[in-house]
Formats: C-alpha cells, sequence, structure tokens
C-alpha cells in the first residue's frame, strides 16, 4: 500500500509529506520511503499560527482549519509528484495537522473533574477532496478520551524501525519539543517507553526571533550558540523548570514553553545580561540535559543515542548532547537509513495504515491511555473506497 504521511510540528514552520510503500509481512510491517517533500509556510502565516492559540477567535480557527486544510492537500501532491505518481496510485493520506492546543493535564470544569483536550487544525475533509485520496487524521483525541496524553504517538513506530535485539536504543527527536524513546534490547516493543523531555527548537527559534525583532527567525546551525558561553547560573534555573522532574506519561508543547515563556525568559535579570549568543548557548544545553533527564526512568542500558528531527542540523545542540550522554555514542537518523525530518511524517503514514487495518496505533504504557485504541477519524475518497483499500473483504 502506498500511503502519504503529513507532519506539521509545534515550530508551525510548514508541512513535511513523507509517500511511503508498506506490506504487511507475517506479523511485521516493511516501511520504504519512496519520496519526501517539505512546503514551508510563509513567515505571516507562521505568526497566524502561532498567536492563535493565545489570542486567537473562533473565526480565526474556523478559517485556519480550512485554510491549512489547502497546504496539507499540496504538500501530498508534491510528495505525490515527487515520486512520480498520480494521485490514482496512492491508496492513502495520514495527516497530523497542526496543533493549536495541547492540554493534558486537563482544565477543571466543575461537573466531571479536570477534562483534557487537543486540537490539531488543517481539515482533512478539504485533503480528501483535493487530492482524491482517503484522509485519515485527528490521530490524538481518541489517545485522550481513552485516558491518555494523546502523546508521544511514535514510540510504536520507533520500534519497528529501529529496536535491536543486542542494543539498548534511546531515540531523541528535536523539534519545536524534545522526546525520547527508549527501546530496550530485545523485539516485539516489549518495555518501551516515550515521554516528552522539554523544549529544542520552540524556545531557540522564539528567542532568536525576540532577540533580532523579527530579522531572524533561527540559530541556523547554532552558529551563534556556538560561539557563546553557557552562563551557569541562568542554566540552573532552566533546569529547575517543574516539567523536567516530573515523571512520565508526559507531554507538553506550546501552552508551557510557548511565547509568555519566552517573553517571561528574556526578562529575567540572569537572562538580561547575557549576550545573545551567551543566552543561545546556555538554552541550548538546557535542551540538551533536559533531554538527558530521561536517564532517571530509564530501567535498561543506553547502549546508543540516535538523534532525528529539525534539531539534528544545530551542531551545538548535538555537541552538548554527545558531552551530555558521553560516552555513550550519539548517531543520527541517517545514520540508520532514515531521513532525520521525514520520519515524523512517515509515522503517521504508518498509523494511518494501521488504522485502516484495524491495528491500535498507541502504547497505553507510554501515553497512560487506559487500552490499546484505533486512532484517527476517516474521511473516504468516495464510493466504493472501503473496497479499494480492503480487495478482499466486503462490507456487510
Amino acid at each position: 500500500m502506498k500511503v502519504v504521511g503529513l507532519m506539521s510540528g509545534t515550530s508551525a514552520d510548514g508541512v513535511d509529506a513523507a509517500l511511503v510503500s508498506i506490506v504487511q509481512k507475517a506479523s511485521r510491517l516493511e516501511v520504504e520511503m519512496v519520496a519526501f517533500y517539505s512546503l514551508p509556510y510563509p513567515r505571516s502565516l507562521q505568526q497566524r499560527l502561532l498567536s492563535v492559540s493565545v489570542s486567537g477567535t473562533v473565526t480565526d480557527l474556523c478559517h485556519l482549519n480550512a485554510l491549512l486544510g489547502e497546504w496539507f492537500a499540496d504538500a501530498a501532491m508534491g510528495a505525490i509528484r515527487a515520486a512520480q505518481l498520480t494521485p490514482e496510485e496512492v491508496d492513502l493520506i495520514g495527516s497530523h495537522g497542526q496543533t493549536v492546543q495541547h492540554l493534558p493535564n486537563g482544565i477543571k470544569d466543575t461537573r466531571v473533574g479536570a477534562i483534557r483536550s487537543t486540537l490539531q487544525i488543517a481539515e482533512p475533509a478539504v485533503i480528501a477532496e483535493r487530492t482524491g485520496i482517503t484522509t485519515v487524521a485527528n490521530f490524538r483525541p481518541r489517545d485522550i478520551a481513552a485516558g491518555g496524553q494523546g502523546a508521544p504517538l511514535t514510540p510504536g513506530i520507533h520500534a519497528l524501525l529501529f529496536q535491536h535485539h543486542r542494543r539498548g536504543r534511546l531515540i531523541v527527536n528535536l523539534g519545536g519539543i524534545s522526546n525520547v524513546t527508549y527501546l530496550p534490547r530485545g523485539a516485539g516493543g516489549k518495555g518501551v517507553i516515550a515521554f516528552d523531555t522539554g523544549p529544542a527548537n520552540m524556545v531557540l527559534d522564539g528567542l532568536m526571533f525576540r532577540s533580532t525583532s523579527g530579522r531572524f527567525t533561527m540559530d541556523r546551525d547554532g552558529r551563534l550558540a556556538a560561539k557563546g558561553r553557557v552562563d551557569s547560573r541562568l542554566l540552573a534555573k532552566l533546569l529547575a523548570h517543574p516539567f523536567l522532574s516530573q515523571a512520565p506519561p508526559k507531554s507538553t508543547g506550546r501552552e508551557m514553553f510557548g511565547e509568555a515563556m519566552q517573553r517571561d525568559l528574556l526578562s529575567w535579570p540572569q537572562a538580561r545580561k547575557l549576550s545573545l549568543e551567551d543566552l543561545l548557548a546556555t538554552c541550548t544545553r538546557w535542551t540538551a540535559e533536559a533531554v538527558g533527564t530521561a536517564r532517571r526512568w530509564v530501567k535498561g542500558g543506553i547502549d546508543e543515542v540516535i538523534v532525528g528531527g529539525g534539531g539534528v542540523k544545530n551542531r551545538a545542540i548535538m555537541e552538548h548532547l554527545k558531552s551530555v550522554f558521553a560516552p555513550i555514542p550519539v548517531t543520527t537518523f541517517e545514520a540508520h537509513g532514515w531521513d532525520s525530518k521525514a520520519l515524523e511524517s512517515v509515522a503517521f503514514a504508518i498509523l494511518a495504515y494501521q488504522t485502516m487495518m484495524e491495528q491500535c496505533g498507541n502504547v497505553p504504557a507510554v501515553t497512560g491511555a487506559t487500552a490499546p485504541r484505533l486512532l484517527g477519524c476517516i474521511v473516504p475518497s468516495g464510493p466504493g473506497w472501503y473496497e479499494r483499500l480492503h480487495p478482499r473483504r466486503r462490507r456487510k
């Protein structure tokens, strides 16, 4: 089956689309990436997405949901063209959407207690309509409804692609938020744990944007951070953030490490006296140290750390990770045959496939859900969609 996975992370900088071939071999999936396409957002759209969760109206959300449906559809078509295929040759799309709010710890309601919720936009009906391809979306809410955090959803995919029978591996994703998956030695995905560890590109990009009055949106390749010095007093304050000591299952996002937190950080006396280089160096070290906290909850040996996500391009983060985990080797997804930027979109292609094959996609031991669940909502391409995806079955 050929499936397109669509992903836009908390940095809200664009849509990544991976077209993969998935074949079921006995009890194991064989996954091969056919093509990858990235569609960046214009800065104006990125700013609208970053602000909508703080000050957006229902009208804003309604409009952006439909608008992003168009962007995600365009990204899917870009991946299809890159693979030199037609939409008729693609079976399925799995779309994560764009997270605009994630409240895994809930908001208290006087009648029923704390209500957990999450919201991803990018209307799947638009994606299905523009591409003519059955689309699965809204993966996280079902896990939350089952008592989970709704995140992370990639550990099962990490186990499928990276678990090793003789090496315990820590998989690190450096997106807007950093998260880890621990894969113990062995096979079958047993004993996997995963959780968000804290900030990554979200804070670094935000500080760069604010400190340069919007002239720069990122510290490209970590060049400025590499020139700076880590301030021990500021680092100690950052490491005291309560999320870092919270035991898993846990997840976070822009609601904790977004604009409000970044403004507060820049107002701290310890931060105000630092050069931009030293500020970025300190927060880059914070990212690496936050990832290092994973060792508190890992029951078993870590023989290798494998890093992916956009943050692998930040050489300063990578050097700090090597320092934090020394003498454990730190490698990248590329060293294991996968594109660092593409893997999350690959994951949502696989999750869509699992839903269509009636395979549960969450890992309850990771998210805290009460049980495994089928994830997502399905928008059919049109008449005959089910028979196309299940040629050997007939609906009753």
